[in-house]
């Protein structure tokens, strides 16, 4: 039985998000379902992080196990011929039988875009939010979470997750010119809808509807009504995934 870990980029707008589902299109069981027909056997693919439907990645990791003799490159190769146009297979690589990209993951990187003028080209891809923000007082509120170990208030409550814990290494909202804005934001684990809730709740205090004190208090409250909107999905992009 070999291993083959795939890099993956995929426009995540006509997706239901990565886990398979019934009757609803999924990232995984379109790669699954070629997959299948490449070897011949059902295949389980397994993702580094379950994006929620309309989310994107650049740096989704995936692996499966098969007993094929094609290589790592034909797999490559033979999937982007395959695949729809929205799933790109960036590199695929031959790894140990034991790898799996979901338990062996040591870091997961989201960043979540705006756009403070209209632009039609972007849009799908952005969150379109016109209102002036207070860039440095969203700033204050990284401090907060990278202070935090358990983010209750920013999990969707219907998760099923047996804790809240995570590990903040980078939580920081950077400009790169008068329109575009965006977060960025490592740990070792997120919840669902972790990243989109921060968003939302962060984007209050920028607005000044928060203050800094209330977003603490968010925070301590572990609790998912005390916390503000979830941004859309548009925005949100993974980025990355760290093993070593």
């Amino acid at each position: 039985m070999r291993n083959i870990r795939l890099l993956l980029e995929y426009d995540g707008t006509d997706f239901a998000g990565w886990q398979r589902q019934e009757e609803h299109r999924s990232v995984q069981e379109v790669i699954e379902t070629a997959l299948s027909q490449m070897t011949q056997q059902s295949v389980t693919l397994i993702g580094a992080g379950r994006t929620d439907a309309g989310v994107h990645a650049r740096g989704q990791v995936a692996n499966f196990l098969t007993d094929s003799r094609f290589d790592a490159p034909h797999f490559q190769r033979s999937l982007n011929a395959m695949l729809p146009a929205d799933v790109v297979v960036r590199n695929a690589d031959e790894v140990n039988v034991e790898f799996s990209a979901r338990y062996d993951a040591r870091e997961r990187w989201y960043r979540y875009f705006m756009h403070q003028v209209p632009d039609a080209i972007n849009r799908r891809f952005c969150w379109p939010l016109f209102y002036e923000l207070d860039v440095a007082r969203m700033n204050e509120a990284c401090e907060a979470v990278l202070r935090t170990e358990s983010f209750g208030s920013f999990c969707k409550s219907d998760s099923g997750t047996e804790h809240f814990r995570c590990i903040v290494t980078e939580a920081s909202w950077e400009r790169t010119d008068d329109s575009t804005l965006y977060f960025s934001v490592r740990a070792n684990r997120f919840l669902r809808g972790m990243v989109r809730a921060l968003v939302g709740t962060m984007v209050d205090v920028g607005r000044g509807f928060t203050t800094l004190d209330e977003f603490r208090s968010i925070i301590a409250a572990q609790d998912r009504t005390r916390a503000g909107m979830s941004a859309p999905p548009q925005g949100l992009f993974l980025e990355g995934v760290r093993y070593d």
